[in-house]
């Protein structure tokens, strides 16, 4: 494994991304068990999808402040992607209940977090904030 691969793993340490990742490996096992029939484990497709939620999710720009997707203004999964977790989570959501009632709840508490503004918006505002405070500050040495 390369060392950009270990320094996104290792954003996944973060609590709150942690705590995601183990939902969406949660919800993944409900459905492809009850699904595909499964005993044990995911199944190949399952098992590729929860890859690229993995992937995804360590490179997500909102680091440890992400919300949850359905809240998110970056919509980082494909297409294709974004319609199987969506099945997977309509299918496993109610079922978390019952099974990892911690996980949904906490899962529910985050969805009610509203989103932070984009990462490149924050980046810009500031860039603005600076360029004015610069523009208004005295230059020294100048007559008045």
């Amino acid at each position: 494994m390369g060392k950009a691969a270990e320094e996104r793993l290792a954003r996944l340490a973060a609590p709150r991304l942690a705590r995601e990742l183990k939902t969406m490996r949660a919800m993944m096992r409900i459905a492809c068990r009850d699904r595909h029939g499964t005993a044990e484990g995911l199944c190949a497709d399952c098992e590729a999808l929860l890859a690229y939620a993995t992937k995804r999710l360590a490179l997500c720009p909102y680091g440890d402040e992400k919300p949850t997707c359905a809240n998110c203004r970056i919509h980082c999964y494909g297409p294709r992607q974004r319609e199987q977790v969506r099945q997977m989570m309509r299918y496993a959501g109610p079922r978390m209940l019952w099974r990892h009632p911690y996980l949904a709840v906490m899962h529910l508490v985050d969805g009610r977090r509203p989103a932070p503004p984009r990462p490149n918006e924050v980046a810009a505002a500031t860039g603005q904030a600076a360029a004015k405070a610069e523009d208004a500050a005295p230059v020294s040495g100048l007559p008045r």
